[in-house]
């Protein structure tokens, strides 16, 4: 029988609410289809991950939540002996979505972003001013999952567990609220396939946790184009990516962010199933 590499695939901790174990499968299926060996460790507590080929953090869900747990695993992951996908360097600047500002500077179009390094009502009229905009959104630099983001509209209070917080300030995005917000998907750096998803009546977070829905989308050249000049901006090419889009009111895309990490690849609407992503995983052994 030929050599499986194995790979270990970080996952939640088992008191994490979110269900994880849908989208892994379907990982684990186009891994093992490729000649993988597929075994999952609770990223929390990993124990030994000695004789395993590759660890990938697809599920490190809720990291956002235990930031110096998720630090002190980056530290031992890279100065481990398995490859790591994707690469730990390109893991810790994903982490922190001030590199948000890293993309703007190298000519990508992103949200526009303000940062508030501890939010009170002074700095956040400071950042509706220098945004140009009344409503806005404020979100932890370092979040996941929609965790922390609250909408605020003229004349409304900063959420009390954000007063006093690092926090960034970006403007409503019309798009959210009308078309929705686009997610592109490459593996080996190769565009795979695309969805929208779309926020619940009344919401403006297009995760499944608060009512959002997707659906298959047809890229198109605009947005293909925006998504591969915000990975040509990352340092060491990412095997896997999800590039998260919104337009403004001028019909113009922005990367909203940019997931390295432990994105959903929702592989259900990819063509091929999540073969062109197992491909890209293998040839990074």
């Amino acid at each position: 029988m030929p050599y499986q590499p194995r790979v270990a695939i970080l996952v939640p901790a088992p008191d994490y609410a979110e269900k994880w174990q849908p989208a892994f499968a379907r990982k684990a299926a186009a891994l093992t289809a490729a000649g993988f060996a597929v075994e999952h460790r609770v990223w929390t507590d990993p124990g030994d991950l000695a004789g395993h080929d590759l660890i990938m953090p697809l599920f490190a869900w809720g990291y956002q939540r235990d930031v110096a747990a998720w630090y002190g695993l980056l530290d031992r992951l890279a100065a481990g002996a398995a490859p790591v996908v994707n690469p730990v360097p390109v893991l810790r600047w994903n982490s922190d979505k001030a590199y948000l500002a890293d993309l703007a500077a190298k000519g990508v179009a992103v949200v526009p972003t303000v940062e508030a390094a501890a939010l009170d009502a002074a700095a956040l009229a400071d950042a509706r001013k220098l945004l140009g905009v009344d409503e806005v959104v404020i979100k932890p630099a370092i979040s996941g999952g929609a965790d922390g983001t609250h909408r605020i509209a003229p004349g409304a209070p900063i959420p009390v567990e954000a007063l006093g917080q690092r926090r960034l300030v970006q403007p409503l995005m019309p798009g959210i609220l009308t078309e929705g917000e686009f997610s592109l998907f490459f593996f080996g750096g190769r565009f795979s396939h695309a969805i929208v998803k779309r926020p619940a009546a009344g919401d403006f977070r297009v995760q499944e946790q608060f009512g959002g829905r997707e659906t298959a989308w047809e890229a198109n050249d605009a947005a293909r184009t925006l998504a591969a000049m915000a990975l040509a901006a990352v340092s060491m090419p990412p095997v896997y990516a999800r590039v998260d889009m919104v337009s403004d009111a001028a019909g113009r895309l922005h990367v909203m962010e940019l997931e390295l990490i432990e994105p959903s690849l929702f592989l259900h609407h990819a063509p091929d199933k999540g073969a062109a992503f197992a491909q890209a995983v293998y040839a990074a052994l």
